[in-house]
């Protein structure tokens, strides 16, 4: 090698991903990086095809800054059968600042789920996970009485710390599991065909390049209202006979 010369790195096809062709609702996109809105059922990464991280080159134009990454990344997870915003890094710059973001607790986040039982007040649970410390606050939106579980509860959900599963344990451990938690709820309490009612529905960040504000938000799934719709409906029409 001369002093002088330029080296260009060519990647080869093999080390691009297998391109699943899933559309995906962009909530926010530019140059640095992106937000989408993640269907329940996919996986965000991993070794099978059908994930969000293959389907995001087919969602999203590759960025045209001088650190741009070679295919767009997801910054964060959200379980399988967790619905809602996906935050995804176009360039370096930002996946290492949203990266720092989450690390710092500075992302702002919201989820909503329907659990199992009546939650009388909101709360805080800082039961540690792993021997981390871990912390959620939820507030009750609504309870609706039930045939089958008594009730069910809406609440909002603002995690504090990003443990593996942390809603979905901290739920569990004062007696109210997300409806639909395979992992969670008792086995005679599951109600198949119907998912996990668990879903991301704000987040608040810096942007990487600007340190602008953003802030995102989606609706409470339509599945969610039917959900508490019908459960309350069955209960009137069963006490009326």
């Amino acid at each position: 090698m001369q002093f002088g010369q330029v080296i260009d790195l060519l990647e080869t096809p093999q080390s691009q991903p297998k391109i699943f062709e899933l559309p995906l609702e962009i909530l926010f996109e530019d140059h640095h990086m992106a937000a989408i809105h993640k269907p329940a059922g996919f996986s965000v990464s991993g070794n099978a095809y059908k994930t969000i991280y293959n389907a995001l080159p087919f969602n999203l134009e590759k960025s045209s800054e001088a650190d741009a990454l070679p295919w767009p990344t997801p910054v964060h997870r959200l379980d399988n059968q967790t619905s809602g915003i996906l935050l995804i890094a176009k360039t370096k710059v930002a996946q290492i600042s949203l990266g720092n973001q989450f690390e710092n607790h500075t992302i702002q986040k919201k989820y909503c789920a329907i659990v199992i039982g009546k939650v009388l007040k909101n709360g805080k649970i800082k039961t540690p996970i792993e021997d981390k410390t871990a912390e959620t606050n939820f507030e009750v939106v609504s309870s609706v009485n039930s045939l089958r579980f008594a009730h069910l509860s809406l609440l909002n959900l603002f995690p504090k710390t990003g443990r593996t599963h942390q809603i979905r344990i901290h739920l569990e451990s004062i007696g109210h599991p997300i409806f639909g938690d395979k992992l969670y709820v008792e086995e005679k309490m599951l109600h198949r065909g119907k998912g996990l009612f668990l879903c991301a529905l704000e987040i608040t960040c810096r942007h990487p390049k600007t340190s602008e504000e953003i802030n995102l938000k989606i609706e409470i799934p339509h599945k969610f209202e039917s959900l508490l719709l019908r459960e309350q409906r069955r209960w009137l029409n069963y006490n009326k006979s």
